[in-house]
C-alpha cells in the first residue's frame, strides 16, 4: 500500500502531480492479480507427426471405451467381463488373470514398472508422454477438432469470437458444447464400466437402479473432462500437471526432445522469392511454428516448461520449407547437445547409454524380473492357521493333548479343487474334522474362487510330547498345487504324562 502526505494548505486546491498520483492509486486498488486465460488457437497442420496423433489418439480412446464392453468366460458365478475391478467380490480380473487383496503388490510392482519406464522414456526421448498418450493431451485433441468441426480453423474461430452474437454463433458454439459434454459424458460412462459388470450397470444407470457411487463418479469425469478438455486445456499442463517440473530432473543436454536447430535458422527473417540466402538463416519469421502450438508458446526461445513436444511444430515447419524450398528438419527431434556441436562446426553424436539411462534400465529390469519371477511362482493355493487360544489345549481322558484350530484355504483358480490336508512336527499326531473319524490327513473340495474355512482338531499322544510347544507345519496339496503354514503345537508342558 502506497501512502501519500498531502503539504498543500488545506482548502487549497488539487493541482496536476496530485491528480495524477491519485488517478495512479485509484488504477493500482482495481487491478487484479489474476490474469485471465488468454485464448489459444492452434491451427490444424498435416504431416507425419500430426498423423500419429491421430493413430495414437484413435487406439487409446478405443482401448478406454470399448475394454469394459469385452466379455471373458468364466465359470459359475465369476464375472464375464475382461477387465473388471470388482470391489464387492474384492477380486481384480484382467483376462486369464484374477488378483486378491493380499496380492496387493502385484499391482504396486506394475506402478513401480510404470514410473521407471517413464523415467526411463523421458531421459532418452523428452516428453512423449505429454505430447502423445497423455489423457488431457488425448481429450484436449480430441476437443480442438470437435471445435474445429463446428467454428473452423483458426483464422475462422478467432473471427468468430470477436463477431457479435448471431444465429450462425449461437448454432456453432452450441452444436460444439453439446457434443463436448457428449464426449465428456462417455468419458465418465466408460470409467464406471471398469468397477461394475458393463451390461448391467448400464440397464441399472438408465433405470435408476445403479450405485450411488456410479452416479457421482460419472458426474465427477463428465465435469472435469468437459471443463479440463475444453475450458483450461494448456493450464492443467502448466500450472496444476506436477510432471513438466519433475522431468526437469531426467532430462540433459542429450535427450531427444523438439528442438529448434538455431545454427541453421539464425538470423531469421522475412524472405522473399528470388532472394538470396547468403548471410541468413532458414527460418523466414512466418511463425508458423507458434500458430500451430496447443500451448502457445514459441519452440524457438529453445526448451520451455510448457512445452509438451507434440511435434505440431515441426509438421508446421516443414509445410513451410517445402514451400521455400529448403530443407526440412529446421525444428526436429534432436538434442541440444547436437545442436551445440553444428553450431561449433562438429560432427554431432547422440548418447542413448548414459549414467541415468542405465540406472533407469537395470532398476526396470530388475522390477520387471521380480514381477516376472513372482508371477510364475504364484501358487493358486494360500493357506493361514489360526489356533483356539481358549482354551490353547484340551487334556483328554487318556492323557492325549488336543489343539484345534481354523485353517483358512483359499483357492485362486476357477475350477473347485479337491485337496488334501496333513500335519507334521508331532509323532503320531491324528486330524479330525467335527463329525468326522480321526486320521493322517482329512480331504476338503475347496468352491473356485472361494476361501473355505476347515475346522480341524489335532490330537497327540502323551509319548510324543516333549516340549509344552512343539512347532509343526500344515501341508495342503492337490493335483496341481501345494503350499504349508507353520504353526505350533501347545501341551501345557513337558512330559505331560
Amino acid at each position: 500500500m502506497t501512502v501519500v502526505i498531502d503539504k498543500r494548505p488545506k482548502g487549497a486546491a488539487a493541482g496536476p502531480e496530485s491528480a495524477a498520483e491519485h488517478a495512479r492509486q485509484k488504477g493500482d486498488a482495481g487491478k487484479s492479480l489474476y490474469k485471465p486465460r488468454t485464448p489459444i488457437y492452434p491451427k490444424l497442420v498435416h504431416g507425419k507427426w500430426r498423423t500419429i496423433k491421430w493413430a495414437i489418439l484413435i487406439a487409446t480412446l478405443t482401448v478406454y471405451y470399448v475394454t469394459p464392453w469385452i466379455r471373458w468366460d468364466r465359470p459359475g458365478s465369476l464375472p464375464d467381463q475382461a477387465v473388471l475391478v470388482d470391489f464387492e467380490g474384492r477380486r481384480f480380473y484382467f483376462f486369464w488373470i484374477q488378483l486378491w487383496p493380499q496380492e496387493v503388490y502385484f499391482i504396486t510392482g506394475l506402478l513401480v514398472m510404470a514410473a521407471l519406464a517413464l523415467f526411463l522414456v523421458t531421459s532418452l526421448f523428452g516428453r512423449l508422454w505429454c505430447g502423445y498418450t497423455c489423457p488431457q493431451t488425448v481429450w484436449t485433441d480430441l476437443y480442438i477438432h470437435v471445435e474445429r468441426l463446428f467454428e473452423g480453423d483458426r483464422n475462422a474461430r478467432m473471427r468468430l469470437d470477436a463477431a457479435p452474437w448471431s444465429f450462425d454463433k449461437l448454432w456453432r458454439k452450441t452444436g460444439k458444447h453439446l457434443v463436448w459434454l457428449a464426449v465428456a459424458f462417455g468419458t465418465g460412462g466408460a470409467w464406471i464400466f471398469y468397477f461394475r459388470d458393463a451390461p448391467t450397470l448400464f440397464v441399472e444407470f438408465w433405470t435408476g437402479k445403479a450405485p450411488m457411487t456410479s452416479y457421482i463418479s460419472c458426474f465427477v469425469l463428465t465435469a472435469t473432462t468437459y471443463i479440463f478438455a475444453g475450458h483450461m486445456r494448456e493450464q492443467v499442463c502448466t500450472y496444476m500437471c506436477p510432471w513438466p517440473r519433475i522431468q526437469g530432473a531426467m532430462l540433459d543436454e542429450h535427450a531427444l526432445q523438439v528442438t529448434y536447430r538455431y545454427n541453421r535458422g539464425e538470423p531469421r527473417g522475412p524472405h522473399k522469392k528470388g532472394q538470396s540466402w547468403e548471410g541468413r538463416g532458414d527460418c523466414i519469421d512466418c511463425n508458423a511454428c507458434v500458430t500451430a502450438c496447443p500451448m502457445g508458446i514459441d519452440i524457438r526461445d529453445g526448451g520451455q516448461l510448457e512445452c509438451i513436444n507434440c511435434a505440431l511444430c515441426i509438421d508446421a515447419c516443414d509445410e513451410i520449407m517445402a514451400r521455400v524450398e529448403r530443407p526440412k528438419g529446421l525444428i526436429a527431434y534432436d538434442t541440444d547437445a547436437a545442436v551445440a556441436a553444428r553450431e561449433a562446426g562438429q560432427p554431432p553424436r547422440y548418447h542413448f547409454l548414459r549414467a541415468r539411462t542405465a540406472y533407469y534400465a537395470v532398476a526396470l529390469t530388475v522390477v520387471s524380473a521380480l514381477m516376472l519371477w513372482g508371477f510364475l511362482n504364484r501358487s493358486e493355493l494360500t493357506l493361514h492357521a489360526l489356533r483356539d487360544r481358549n482354551p490353547t489345549f484340551v487334556r483328554l481322558h487318556d492323557g492325549a493333548i488336543r489343539n484345534a484350530y481354523t485353517l483358512k484355504i483359499a483357492n485362486r483358480s476357477f475350477e473347485p479343487m479337491p485337496v488334501e490336508v496333513t500335519f507334521s512336527g508331532v509323532p503320531g499326531a491324528t486330524l479330525r474334522m467335527p463329525g468326522e473319524p480321526a486320521g493322517a490327513s482329512i480331504r476338503v473340495t475347496v468352491p473356485a474362487n472361494e476361501v473355505e474355512a476347515v475346522r480341524v482338531f489335532v490330537t497327540a499322544p502323551p509319548d510324543a510330547l516333549t516340549q509344552s510347544s512343539m512347532p509343526a507345519v500344515f501341508d495342503v496339496h492337490s493335483d496341481h498345487a501345494k503350499t504349508q503354514t507353520r504353526t505350533v503345537f501347545l501341551s501345557g508342558a513337558a512330559n505331560p504324562q
